[in-house]
């Protein structure tokens, strides 16, 4: 143990094998306060008792440690992938998990269930029957709810109505609205929160289950990382430094008593609109995803030009091979070929766990690909709408074939693609959001944030509805500028002029 110690050399026995090179990633999701949370505008400070933690464990093993955010849902898998060498986000140390993982407790927790101020307090979950409760989708929550509506169920009482979201900001707003009676969540949040939620909410039960009394920090299967991450938390808690961490980030059960205090009632605050409106966060965040959009949308053009032209030839065993990869991007979800490429992909070709490989990569290649197979049909239907005939008599003047498409065909069938294409694009713009489940911090994933640090919902939503609608409204205007630019191309007008 004493060679754990921060002062001294440390030997390689003593540092887990995926810190040997000098560093190590942790992953972590942003939208967890007191545990990980964006501190202030700039999205790249994250705080919270986690990250204080990864830093304490780097520090005894004389490691830099990379802190990776990303959505919940997709941290486990990063370790699968071998993206992450640490998962430290408030996950809770339970066995189901640890059949695929090591697991190492470092902070003890409760579950707790949260209702609107004024809720009767609850003996059981059972008593949540016939109501509705909101948890975040990817937490053992759901399965606990289900295991009681398993009993609710034999006994011949009602379920209980499961809703799941994908952050815990948008699961407390869901009871605030009243739209669930109840929701799911560790105490050490709730803590945390009492302030911005103002006294609106009560516990109503802390049920005593032993999958849910403490977090953990997640790595590979390894015994001698294992053992090494378990010494060194050990060491931590000998020298009071987790208890320091967790006074530093309220979670006590003493805060609990103030739990109830009341607040300023919240109104939309134009101060803090404006501020989000105008913030570098923001900024960034847009212009991100204009980048990604534009960018997958000019590839998947240029990837689907040649294909629409295949497609609209003859009969080869080619044509129905580009006719099954249309179908299958077509088919498959976006948000499936994105968490493929992301996830599954470095497990077939361990080239795509570099560095290099980077979210904004990912969702670059995923997004072309996807949209690509939408593009083919579109420029196939306009390739299609062009007069053949045309083609005939410009081969009659001698034309190449090369001069036929150039000067005659494409100019008549980019009129005729434009509009759907735009409209494809605009769809693309907004399909980016999903980007946010591999940490690419475009504008949605900087609105979800803020909005978890802060809980301002309406101030921070509204600020990226102007910045979303502004990029849309830009690129219709543009359409029409080009649709009129492009009007000689418009056969009926050329006719009506040529009378």
């Amino acid at each position: 143990m004493c060679a754990l110690a921060p002062a001294g050399h440390t030997q390689d026995t003593n540092v887990p094998s995926f810190a040997a090179a000098g560093h190590f990633t942790v992953c972590t999701d942003p939208t967890l306060p007191p545990m990980t949370f964006v501190n202030g505008q700039d999205t790249r400070d994250v705080a919270g008792f986690d990250i204080d933690l990864a830093r304490e464990l780097g520090r005894i093993w004389h490691v830099e440690p990379t802190i990776l955010t990303m959505d919940f849902e997709g941290m486990l898998p990063g370790l699968s992938s071998h993206r992450c060498d640490m998962v430290v986000s408030g996950i809770m140390k339970q066995a189901g998990r640890e059949k695929n993982y090591d697991a190492v407790a470092y902070l003890d927790s409760s579950i707790v269930v949260i209702a609107r101020s004024g809720t009767p307090r609850i003996m059981s979950l059972d008593d949540l029957s016939g109501l509705n409760v909101a948890v975040q989708s990817g937490t053992s929550y759901a399965s606990l709810v289900e295991k009681t509506n398993q009993k609710l169920i034999q006994s011949g009482r009602a379920p209980i109505g499961l809703q799941q979201y994908p952050a815990e900001d948008q699961v407390v707003q869901q009871v605030l609205l009243g739209r669930a009676h109840a929701l799911i969540t560790q105490d050490v949040e709730v803590y945390y929160r009492q302030k911005q939620l103002g006294g609106k909410v009560t516990i109503i039960l802390k049920p005593d289950n032993p999958d849910f009394r403490e977090f953990g920090a997640y790595i590979s299967k390894d015994p001698h990382n294992k053992e090494v991450l378990t010494q060194t938390i050990a060491t931590l808690k000998q020298q009071g430094i987790l208890e320091n961490l967790s006074k530093k980030w309220n979670i006590s059960n003493a805060q609990e008593q103030a739990f109830t205090e009341k607040a300023t009632p919240s109104a939309f605050s134009l101060e803090v609109f404006f501020s989000a409106l105008t913030s570098m966060a923001f900024v960034k965040g847009a212009a991100l995803t204009l980048i990604v959009a534009v960018l997958s949308h000019l590839t998947a053009i240029i990837i689907s030009i040649p294909v629409a032209l295949k497609l609209n030839g003859p009969r080869s065993p080619l044509q129905m091979l580009l006719s099954a990869y249309v179908a299958v991007f077509r088919g498959a979800p976006t948000l499936l070929q994105l968490l493929f490429i992301w996830n599954a992909l470095p497990q077939f070709f361990p080239i795509f766990r570099e560095s290099w490989f980077t979210p904004f990569l990912a969702t670059w290649l995923s997004l072309s690909i996807n949209e690509s197979a939408y593009q083919v049909e579109i420029n196939r239907a306009a390739l299609r709408a062009v007069d053949q005939g045309q083609l005939v008599a410009a081969d009659a003047l001698g034309m190449k074939r090369s001069q036929i498409y150039r000067y005659v065909i494409f100019p008549q069938a980019l009129r005729i693609a434009l509009p759907p294409t735009i409209n494809e694009f605009i769809s693309l713009l907004k399909t980016t959001s999903l980007a946010s489940v591999i940490s690419l911090q475009e504008l949605l994933a900087v609105t979800q944030i803020q909005v978890a640090r802060t809980f301002e919902f309406t101030e921070y939503y509204s600020a990226a509805l102007v910045y979303y609608l502004a990029m849309v409204f830009f690129f219709l205007f543009l359409q029409k500028r080009i649709e009129r630019r492009f009007s000689w191309a418009d056969r009926n007008k050329a006719t009506g002029h040529g009378q």
